[in-house]
């Protein structure tokens, strides 16, 4: 469950010129989308150093994630 590409393209595919059709690299997810967002507001409503600190970017990374899943 990721919701898709976050800035979905109408070609997903490229054509080489050998013939063969290739996916294209769909970029972020929109839950990748919505956990950096949730990821910034993390570090600019806390004292970043302090978090950092106390819990490591594991933990910012787990939160956000956590939140844009919800």
């Amino acid at each position: 469950m990721n919701g898709g590409p976050a800035f979905p393209r109408h070609a997903l595919q490229i054509k080489l010129p050998s013939g063969a059709v290739v996916p294209q690299d769909p970029g972020m997810t929109l839950r990748d989308y919505f956990a950096a967002k949730a990821m910034q507001g993390i570090c600019a409503s806390r004292d970043e150093a302090g978090v950092l600190i106390e819990h490591g970017y594991e933990w910012i990374a787990s939160e956000a994630y956590k939140i844009a899943d919800a």
